[in-house]
Order: C-alpha cells, then structure tokens, then sequence
C-alpha cells in the first residue's frame, strides 16, 4: 500500500549529530554520574537496544528527564556544527511533491529540530519534538491522528532500535537507515519492512510505492 504520511527521526536519520554525541557523552556521563563510554565501547553500544545501553552505562530511568534536558540545551549550543546528511533537502522535497506528507518526531526541541533543518522545515507538515527515550509511539499515534492518515499508509523513517519498536508498537511500517547511531546489522536483525543504505533511496522507493499503488 502506498505511504500518505512519512514520520522521520532527526538525529542520525537526516542530522548528522553522531560525532557530536561521541565528543560530548563523557562530559554528560560525568555530570549525571554514570559509566563513561571509551572508544572499544562505541562499536558494541552500536548492536545495542536502548534499554542495553542504558543497563551497560548503568544510567538510573529517573535521570533520563534532566539527562535529556542538558542534552537539548548541549544541542542548541551546538547547532553550527552539526550538518544535515547530504542529500536530505532534495529526498524530502521529492516526497513532498509527490504527495507524502512529512512529520518529524525527535528527542530534541522543536526550535533545535528547525534550525538543523534551516529551510528543510518548511517541507514538513508536522513537528512532535522533546520524545523522551521510551515515547516514540504516543508521539506516532498523535501525528496520525493530527494528518488523518490510516496507519496503513504510514511509515516511521529511523535509525535506531528503538524507532523500529515503536513503528511495531503502534501498527505502522518502519524504515531503517544505515547510516546513523545504530549499527546496520542490529537494524537488520529486527526484519524493519525497508532498509535504506543510500539516502536517495528513500525517495525512490517510497515515491516508487505510490506509483504502483
């Protein structure tokens, strides 16, 4: 069935935040008081679930809320030198034309998500943004009712572990990218209904989706 509405993560899907996330984790590990991440480490956090990495870096559930908080004001800081993936405006221009609509869902603020963007914004329809760690799928469920979509022509777009699960968790197909935090064969593993390696694959598979349907 053809997709009418495409939910898309930020971070590690179309922002590429991850050599920030590996210059900053320790200083974060050190304020909140839980395990550093060495360089050996980064590999096989890679293969990991989240609650894994959680457990691995022995970080209590109760301080994700501040954790996420001091992780949002870090991002803002930090907005010059962290780049959209190249290619991302015209993957996202090509589906709008199309006719998919576009929502993005992410751990980070709006405004974060709207200066990363820059003139990308403007394309999407939709903005539910602060999603703590495990809220993906309440924020999925509301983007679809808000674009009064039926859950059958939507498909999540991420590159974790967890957006996978919370695509599952609320009916919805779901698209794995390969290029952001989570290792390609833990995305693999977890059968996601289309894998992406390249980034204008995206538009052309979708858009291919809707032509035959």
């Amino acid at each position: 069935m053809p997709y009418s509405l495409a939910i898309f993560d930020l971070d590690g899907t179309l922002a590429d935040s991850f050599p920030w996330f590996l210059r900053t984790i320790n200083d974060v590990a050190d304020r909140f008081d839980f395990r550093r991440v060495k360089d050996e480490d980064v590999e096989e956090l890679r293969h990991a679930s989240s609650r894994e990495i959680l457990a691995r870096l022995e970080v209590p559930l109760w301080k994700l809320p501040a954790i996420a908080r001091h992780a949002r004001r870090l991002k803002a800081e930090a907005a010059s030198e962290i780049s959209l993936f190249a290619g991302v405006e015209t993957m996202l221009r090509t589906l709008a034309e199309n006719g998919v609509q576009l929502a993005l869902v992410t751990s980070d603020s709006e405004a974060n998500a709207r200066e990363k963007l820059g003139p990308a914004a403007a394309l999407f329809a939709h903005f539910d943004c602060s999603a703590s760690l495990f809220g993906k799928a309440a924020k999925f469920r509301r983007v679809i009712r808000r674009a009064g979509v039926e859950p059958s022509k939507v498909i999540s777009i991420g590159d974790e572990v967890r957006d996978i699960e919370a695509a599952r968790a609320v009916g919805i197909a779901c698209g794995a990218v390969c290029w952001g935090y989570a290792a390609p064969a833990a995305l693999r593993a977890l059968g996601p209904d289309h894998v992406f390696d390249r980034m204008d694959e995206i538009a052309d598979v979708l858009c291919r989706i809707r032509r035959v349907g």
